[in-house]
């Protein structure tokens, strides 16, 4: 699958959060700003990095009318394990069956260390208060995204 094109409409999805509560992008329209970004796997380090980063910049994002949701296919356990030990303050919410992650193109293969699998390459989404595409990040430095988002943001006004 193509991924969704700036300009455009986002793919609209429905997910359960860190709480078992649905969270759906629809909710947010005409109302916040979203970043959308798709991350591995909750408690790895680089994944650990980008979610801290987000979580110490929470009100730059709130003030930019910007709300914050991670994906992953981790279980419903594993998000809130990865809530409460680094204390992040934005939901994350599960794709166990990477539907969304399809509907993105960032389920794809992947190589780590020799080995190739299937999984959730690294990317975020900003979509606008219209619920329309503004930018696509393929390419994400786990240690400045979440500057790199706000700038993104910034200049997107």
């Amino acid at each position: 699958m193509p991924l969704p094109k700036v300009g455009r409409v986002a793919p609209v999805f429905t997910l359960l959060n860190q709480d078992g509560k649905k969270v759906s992008l629809k909710d947010y329209r005409d109302k916040k700003n979203v970043v959308l970004y798709f991350y591995p796997k909750a408690m790895t380090p680089g994944c650990t990095v980008q979610a801290c980063g987000i979580r110490d910049t929470k009100r730059r994002f709130s003030s930019r009318q910007t709300v914050i949701l991670g994906i992953s296919t981790d279980p419903l356990k594993q998000l809130v394990k990865f809530r409460d030990k680094e204390k992040l303050n934005f939901d994350l919410l599960s794709d166990e069956d990477h539907k969304v992650a399809d509907k993105y193109a960032v389920w794809g293969l992947k190589k780590f260390m020799g080995r190739e699998y299937m999984g959730i390459k690294r990317m975020s989404f900003i979509i606008g208060k219209d619920g329309k595409l503004k930018h696509v990040m393929e390419k994400v430095n786990t240690k400045t995204h979440h500057d790199d988002v706000l700038e993104i943001l910034s200049e997107k006004k």
